[in-house]
């Protein structure tokens, strides 16, 4: 069994990325420009756009936050994007999930520039990516397929059982696994909630991507041997010895799980890690097609 280890992933990405931005700096060039809105103090999402400030900073790229109260209009909103639309050395836009429930997600996702649709999750970047164009990936798709490349796993011919159909990760990486491509071509099954034999499905898996949110959903009697095991659940369970009171649990029973795979991703420390990196990666694309 091997690890799918984040950390060393993203590392990887942000170096090649800094190299990149080091190199536009000393031609005169300005750096990439990721911007954040962020609506509310939510306690993830505050976590979550800390942590994109600062791996920006670390890769040299320029970031804004645009913080909002929780009551906002969705017009003040609204006018805070189109802003950001309008704004030349801005190259990326996110609007940090989810949105209080008076403001419309998809209308909000729908404004966005989709050049500067970094996220992934305008209809135009989900189109194009359906067609095998060149898109915009969501964040932690892109970040699967750029582990799976990293490790050189094999995927051609093989079966992929995606549990989760999410617009933000079930749907996309399931569409992802099946185009043609090196860490692609694979055979895909998506499962969810009312999948009546999933543990059948599931043990005919040769990749399994866990991505329910249902913390230790995935068991070691699902798992066939040395199958690859992608955990994309991050749910807070309360823990009394945990000085925060909490851990931090993925949709696979890890302990168990990983002593039948041959490759299996930890959490924390796996797929989260890389979804900002995916996320930086889309920023520098957004940034050379608006700058060349």
């Amino acid at each position: 069994m091997q690890i799918l280890d984040g950390k060393i992933v993203s590392q990887a990405v942000k170096d090649e990325l800094k190299i990149k931005v080091d190199a536009l700096l000393k031609v005169g060039k300005r750096p990439p420009h990721l911007a954040a809105v962020l609506v509310g103090s939510n306690g993830a999402s505050e976590t979550y756009v800390a942590s994109k400030i600062k791996n920006c900073a670390e890769t040299g790229f320029i970031s804004s936050l645009i913080r909002l109260d929780e009551n906002v209009s969705e017009a003040e909103l609204v006018n805070a994007i189109e802003k950001l639309n309008l704004d030349n050395t801005v190259d990326g836009i996110l609007v940090q999930l989810p949105l209080p429930e008076h403001i419309n997600e998809q209308k909000i996702i729908g404004l966005i520039n989709p050049d500067k649709d970094v996220d992934g999750f305008h209809p135009i970047s989900t189109g194009k990516m359906v067609q095998g164009l060149p898109a915009f990936i969501p964040a932690t798709p892109y970040g699967i397929m750029l582990m799976l490349e990293h490790y050189n796993i094999q995927t051609t011919g093989k079966h992929a059982v995606v549990i989760g159909r999410s617009n933000i990760v079930g749907r996309p990486i399931s569409i992802l696994l099946n185009q043609a491509g090196p860490y692609s071509n694979c055979t895909v099954t998506v499962c969810h909630s009312r999948t009546s034999n999933l543990k059948e499905i599931c043990l005919q898996a040769d990749i399994i991507v866990a991505a329910l949110g249902k913390p230790l959903f995935l068991t070691a009697d699902m798992v066939k041997e040395n199958a690859v095991v992608i955990d994309v659940g991050i749910t807070r369970v309360a823990d009394a010895s945990k000085k925060s009171g909490f851990a931090i649990k993925g949709d696979v029973d890890f302990e168990n799980v990983a002593q039948k795979c041959s490759y299996i991703t930890p959490v924390p420390g796996g797929v989260g890690l890389m979804t900002i990196a995916a996320l930086l990666k889309n920023t520098f694309n957004a940034y050379l097609q608006r700058t060349n």
